[in-house]
């Protein structure tokens, strides 16, 4: 295994992932660099949308893939934003218009009812019908704040507080985010079957 397709075409992200698999000799290449572009997510769970992602740019690629579907779910939102978390103020929304929506339906919840969590599905699948599919489900638990903060990170970071931490998503860098966050977690397992099945040929 000599090359993986990220299939995914969020920046931050992907250089989030490449961070984490940087110790391996395998090239990881979006799936924008081979002309692949993204399946619409319309699955209700994040492992469902992640594998859907996956096997798309694994079928186009001919190359093993990766993908994750990763959001954000408050406990006083009964879940939501969920797995429309990048679409939670509309189709085409910007972070920013996702911040300010969340925000907006939190004004008045108290700080002890303001928890929530962030969720990641990574897959990794293989052109063929062979291999498994591996499937890793991470969660990193935190606090919504009532205004943003940091200049870091990207998505919800800058309201999401590591109360370990006590800093947001934004605050932290990438190293410290990586070793706590719902997709290092995830990524991290990954890597390591990655690691695996290398040594195994």
């Amino acid at each position: 295994m000599n090359r993986i397709v990220l299939a995914s075409g969020n920046a931050g992200k992907i250089r989030e992932i490449a961070d984490i698999f940087a110790e391996l000799e395998i090239d990881i290449v979006s799936q924008a660099s081979l002309g692949i572009e993204s399946p619409e997510e319309t699955e209700d769970t994040f492992a469902a949308n992640a594998l859907l992602k996956a096997r798309l740019a694994a079928l186009r690629s001919g190359l093993p893939a990766m993908a994750d579907d990763s959001g954000i779910s408050v406990d006083a939102l009964g879940g939501r934003p969920g797995v429309r978390s990048a679409r939670y103020a509309s189709e085409n929304a910007t972070d920013e218009e996702n911040l300010d929506l969340l925000l907006q339906e939190l004004t008045d919840v108290p700080d002890d009812e303001r928890g929530a969590g962030f969720h990641c599905a990574a897959v990794l699948v293989w052109p063929d019908e062979v291999h498994e599919d591996v499937v890793v489900e991470e969660v990193w638990r935190g606090q919504i704040l009532h205004e943003r903060r940091g200049d870091g990170g990207f998505g919800y970071d800058p309201v999401f507080l590591d109360l370990g931490q006590q800093k947001t998503g934004a605050e932290l860098t990438r190293e410290e985010k990586n070793r706590i966050s719902h997709r290092g977690k995830a990524f991290r397992t990954l890597r390591d079957q990655v690691r695996k099945l290398a040594r195994s040929g």
